[in-house]
């Protein structure tokens, strides 16, 4: 792989001249969408400058908790995953899909809006690439698929960021979704911050991207800042704050179906729906329909819904899953196990997101590896019974 990664062509992008990309997506007409610190967090939100990344500020981040914390070295991209992901942007969590007004004695319909945002994402770290590839196979299937979803999807530039610094709760490299970003973007930035000297390391990917790299005129990288990034990942790999064991993961799900843990987690959560909230890969939804009190509009509203809500397997008599347990066991054995058979792919990239804002803490990667260690007891006895 170390190859395949040298061969791709490599600039080297001061950080004074960071300004320049900025400028050349908004001269193409993006609308740039980056990370930004706001309400005590790094979040994603419009973004019009250098100036608004989060310059020097990094998180410090636990099961349940999340905090802001000034460095020194003023590194632009030195944090892990914040609340919010790109997902946002491309499945809104409310979209109007239809409406209805009154005009004299008739109605005018219109199916919301034809004309979507051609979004430029900044700084997108390479588990939200794997996120969003694993969405695009959702929302953008042969048989079914999402136009407004499409259309965004389609149109959006993407400059991606590796991650050197991952976070307590991160482990992308378990899943496989990072910490390098190895596919779906067109730009890719790597962060060099010493004594003396504060660079970018570009490279880009397609004609897009290729393009917007062309018009910076860059100096090449040399071999020693190949070689920089290729050790800096490597390091990045051996710091990953949690590990999830993916081995046998999908069959582990499924003969620990009763497994007592599921009893004790029921015990602790809130059912509050945080952690399919700001999830980067979870497309549940529901639609709603309004009427103005004057009866002269009625609207369609599409919005993001969770499987941690009774509501949403209501049906006539009751729910399908009507207990806190059995909705939390849908959405992780989903996740990690039924999501493979829906869709080919796992469907967690190891953001840690779910862990942080739980707001009392709960850590599936700990719950999976319980039940990990309750099968290799049970093959113990069970090796020692028949010996």
């Amino acid at each position: 792989m170390k190859a395949a990664v040298e061969s791709r062509k490599k600039w080297v992008l001061p950080a004074e001249d960071l300004a320049r990309l900025f400028e050349e997506l908004a001269n193409r007409k993006y609308r740039l969408v980056g990370p930004t610190k706001r309400d005590g967090s790094i979040v994603l939100d419009q973004i019009e400058s250098v100036d608004d990344l989060p310059i020097g500020w990094t998180l410090d981040q636990d099961a349940g908790s999340c905090s802001l914390r000034k460095e020194e070295n003023g590194a632009y991209f030195s944090f892990s995953s914040g609340p919010h992901s790109f997902k946002k942007y491309l499945f809104p969590p409310r979209l109007k899909l239809w409406e209805a007004r009154k005009q004299g004695a008739s109605f005018e319909t219109s199916n919301g809006s034809n004309k979507e945002p051609k979004y430029a994402f900044f700084g997108v770290h390479a588990c939200d690439l794997k996120a969003i590839a694993i969405q695009d196979r959702v929302f953008m299937g042969d048989v079914y698929s999402d136009s407004v979803y499409v259309k965004r999807r389609k149109q959006a530039f993407i400059v991606a960021v590796n991650c050197l610094d991952p976070g307590s709760l991160c482990f992308c490299d378990s899943m496989g979704a990072g910490p390098e970003a190895r596919t779906g973007f067109d730009i890719l930035l790597t962060e060099k911050v010493d004594k003396e000297e504060h660079v970018f390391i570009a490279e880009s990917k397609g004609k897009a991207g290729k393009a917007v790299l062309d018009s910076l005129d860059l100096k090449a990288a040399s071999s020693e800042d190949v070689q920089w990034v290729e050790s800096s990942l490597e390091d990045a790999r051996s710091k990953m704050g949690r590990k999830l064991e993916t081995d046998g993961l999908r069959e582990l799900l499924e003969r620990n179906f009763e497994h007592p843990r599921w009893d004790e987690i029921a015990k602790t959560c809130l059912g509050c729906t945080n952690c399919t909230m700001v999830c980067p890969t979870c497309f549940c939804s529901t639609v709603e329909d309004v009427t103005s009190l004057g009866g002269d509009v009625a609207e369609r509203w599409r919005r993001w819904d969770s499987c941690f809500t009774e509501d949403f397997t209501y049906f006539a008599g009751g729910a399908a899953r009507a207990s806190i347990k059995s909705r939390y066991r849908q959405w992780l054995t989903h996740k990690l196990s039924t999501w493979i058979g829906q869709f080919d792919t796992i469907g967690c990239v190891g953001c840690g997101r779910c862990i942080a804002w739980c707001p009392v803490g709960i850590d599936f990667t700990k719950e999976v590896a319980a039940m990990h260690a309750t099968d290799r007891a049970s093959e113990i006895t069970s090796n020692q019974n028949l010996s």
